[in-house]
């Protein structure tokens, strides 16, 4: 069994998909990154990830409808969600969760925590 969790990350900003994937890449993650809701569900049927790592504001789909999409895919139904937004008031990120996230990563989030905060946030989850 191999160590590296695959995430599917969908995130538009360029400037923060490369700080994401800078923080993650040594630390046993493989980003599949998408530059839209609708990229990541263009890519979503080849690729079965660990974990699904959202941006919740992008124009076009938001990070809400993105999940709600991928959700509808059979082998996404169950993978474990993470929000990562700058809206972080405790009113949304219980609505994060009321639809399935296992936690939210604020924006800006420290890339050198990054690794450390999506383990804790699985590790929680399936306790």
């Amino acid at each position: 069994m191999s160590d590296t969790l695959t995430v599917l990350y969908v995130e538009d900003e360029a400037d923060i998909r490369e700080m994401t994937e800078f923080a993650l890449e040594d630390e046993g993650f493989e980003l599949v990154q998408c530059v839209s809701g609708q990229d990541a569900l263009d890519k979503a049927g080849d690729v079965n990830p660990g974990l699904l790592l959202l941006d919740m504001m992008m124009p076009g789909m938001d990070g809400m409808t993105t999940a709600q999409k991928l959700r509808e895919l059979p082998h996404l139904a169950e993978v474990p969600l993470i929000f990562m937004t700058a809206k972080v008031q405790q009113a949304e990120v219980e609505k994060y969760k009321a639809m399935g996230a296992i936690g939210v990563i604020s924006k800006p989030f420290d890339a050198m925590e990054l690794p450390n905060t999506i383990r804790q946030l699985l590790a929680d989850a399936y306790d």
